[in-house]
């Protein structure tokens, strides 16, 4: 089933779609974050999309939406700030909707580094960040399962230092770099999608 709705982060309100498996509940849920707004991002984007796809696949729910200030959400761009109030808010409401107790982080590019930056914040157990074009630093605090993946021909994303800050960070912490792949991933997003539900299923 997928649900459009709206959610609410302080004053604002916030626009996403809902996928919620068809097998019998609790599921776990995830919340996945899309790319750069200022750039053309949105929750429509290829990625985030066949990543949801993939999810209920594993019978696990997730919530995609629209940051502030993109498409029907509330708000102005928030420099990735406030931007990281709307993930914790999403995770939040997802929380009244799927297993409070097993829920997961995807980000892609911009996204990748604000669920970052929100995550040890955040009562997600598990993060997936897709081309994260910033360093890490920020997840020194968060102890969960990490999954780091770009493609090898990413001209945004160095797999050279994703692996080094990937190393500095908690264990577990896992890279996959994927060959052919470029930033936008497109042609790849099934086989991406995949990893990425793997992952979550086996540590959610």
């Amino acid at each position: 089933m997928v649900e459009k709705m709206f959610f609410a982060c302080g004053q604002l309100e916030l626009e996403g779609v809902l996928y919620i498996p068809p097998q019998q509940g609790p599921w776990p849920g995830v919340v996945i974050c899309h790319p750069h707004p200022l750039y053309g991002g949105d929750m429509h984007n290829n990625v985030v999309m066949t990543i949801c796809e993939a999810l209920v696949k594993e019978s696990i729910a997730s919530l995609r939406f629209n940051f502030r200030g993109v498409g029907r959400s509330e708000g102005t761009f928030a420099d990735g700030i406030g931007e990281q109030e709307d993930v914790l808010a999403a995770l939040a409401f997802l929380s009244s909707r799927a297993d409070g107790q097993r829920l997961g982080l995807v980000g892609y590019s911009f996204g990748a580094d604000v669920a970052a930056s929100a995550a040890p914040r955040s009562p997600a157990k598990a993060l997936a960040c897709v081309s994260p074009p910033g360093r890490l630093d920020g997840l020194r605090g968060f102890a969960g399962p990490k999954l780091f993946i770009a493609g090898a021909e990413d001209s945004l994303v160095s797999a050279s230092l994703l692996e080094q800050s990937a190393r500095e960070l908690p264990s577990p912490s896992e890279v996959e770099i994927i060959p052919g792949a470029d930033h936008f991933w497109w042609g790849y997003e099934s086989a991406l999608a995949r990893k990425i539900a793997q992952f979550l299923a086996g540590n959610l």
